[in-house]
């Protein structure tokens, strides 16, 4: 998944290379037992999300938000949390994936803005398992390029959830994520928006564009992490400065290969993953446009110095005397979700099989409008609003 924007820095060294694979942790082999539990937990992954989606979505995100946009967010934050905790189990506790944070602890349910590099694909996958531990799984947001939301089923997800759709042209992107933004801006909303402000996920190709590009303009030379674009990182603190509580800087690096999606479905990548942490108070991000430019390049700068020292030293270095350190998911509740998460999708397919036909035709309509309303991005109105709003545009004008 990529975000708001990338940019590029240069170096005549060849230093773009993944992180050095420690000798102790190989790489798992594929073998038949992990294709077979791949494909298992792809079909149960797809298939619960696709149930969930056109039982429910109609809903909370129709019926619902026509009432209310503040209830109809809490609805579907705590349904879609539920089935979004099945990926930190997969990653965890079936893959056995690692998963180690440093730096700063950061306090439960607050409303943020997340900043990342972007190491690979998946990237935007493993923030789930930060914010499943600060219970505020469903609350998260991405902003990512428009061509995701084409995806059968999760394109479908994405809207529902209001992702941001992006086609990384700002002249046409600015109104619609300025639009969508202020959407966000109620305090009474939980909200983790994250952003990957490189644009792009992370290459050698790409890396040495971007370093090329920076010694041309003479921004900082970066060598494992892509020099940031900043625009849509300022038009968020704009648009949601006053109802936010802080920034979360993460900077993710993998042991032993970056993963891609393929690798953590069937479970051979990574055997580790390491976020370092920094909490940043909103009122410490500088307000002018370019001094938060300025910011965000100096914070790009400190990752790659950051993913220097954990290509040297194999983890990163703890900072903000907090430790960093999060506590392991409970086996047992991951356990409980998965199966409430597939008893419920069990009745569900019964109930569309077995039912009335005006099951049936609910779930037919349920497909037909989350397609269309993912393929024209249309979201409901609170009935309240649009009386106000009409109301308003036939009102006379006094002379």
């Amino acid at each position: 998944m990529s975000c708001i924007e990338g940019g590029f820095s240069w170096n005549e060294m060849d230093v773009c290379s993944p992180l050095k694979p420690d000798s102790k942790l190989k790489h798992r082999p594929l073998t038949p037992l992990r294709v077979v539990r791949g494909v298992i937990c792809l079909v149960v992954f797809l298939s619960t999300a696709f149930m969930i989606l056109v039982c429910f979505a109609p809903i909370i995100a129709v019926i619902l938000r026509l009432l209310s946009i503040h209830c109809s967010r809490k609805a579907t934050s705590l349904l879609f949390g539920i089935w979004l905790a099945l990926w930190p189990f997969l990653f965890e506790k079936i893959n056995g994936t690692k998963v180690v944070f440093t730096g700063d602890t950061v306090p439960p349910k607050e409303r943020t803005l997340l900043i990342a590099n972007h190491k690979t694909e998946v990237d935007w996958m493993y923030l789930w398992d930060l914010a499943l531990r600060k219970g505020s799984l469903g609350h998260i947001k991405y902003v990512l390029k428009s061509s995701l939301m084409k995806l059968p089923v999760f394109g479908w997800g994405f809207h529902v959830l209001e992702f941001i759709p992006l086609k990384r042209k700002w002249e046409v992107d600015e109104p619609v994520m300025r639009k969508l933004l202020s959407s966000f801006a109620d305090p009474a909303d939980p909200l983790w928006l994250a952003i990957f402000p490189e644009g792009t996920d992370y290459n050698e190709e790409k890396c040495k564009k971007s370093q090329i590009f920076a010694a041309e303009t003479g921004l900082p030379v970066l060598s494992h992490v892509l020099l940031p674009r900043t625009k849509g990182f300022c038009a968020c603190l704009e648009a949601l400065r006053s109802s936010l509580d802080a920034v979360y800087d993460l900077t993710i690096a993998y042991k032993n290969q970056c993963p891609s999606f393929m690798d953590n479905a069937f479970g051979v990548d990574p055997s580790e993953v390491h976020i370092h942490v920094r909490r940043i108070p909103i009122e410490d991000i500088p307000e002018s446009i370019a001094d938060a430019a300025s910011w965000l390049t100096d914070t790009f700068q400190l990752k790659d110095n950051l993913l220097s020292d954990f290509n040297t030293q194999g983890h990163f270095p703890s900072e903000g005397g907090g430790g960093g350190g999060e506590e392991e998911l409970s086996t047992l509740k991951c356990l409980v979700n998965f199966m409430l998460v597939v008893a419920l999708t069990v009745v569900l397919i019964y109930l569309t099989i077995f039912s009335t036909v005006w099951f049936k035709i609910y779930i037919g309509l349920s497909c037909a409008y989350l397609a269309t309303a993912t393929y024209f991005e249309i979201q409901p109105m609170p009935i309240l609003d649009f009386v106000k709003a009409t109301c308003v545009c036939n009102r006379p004008r006094s002379e």
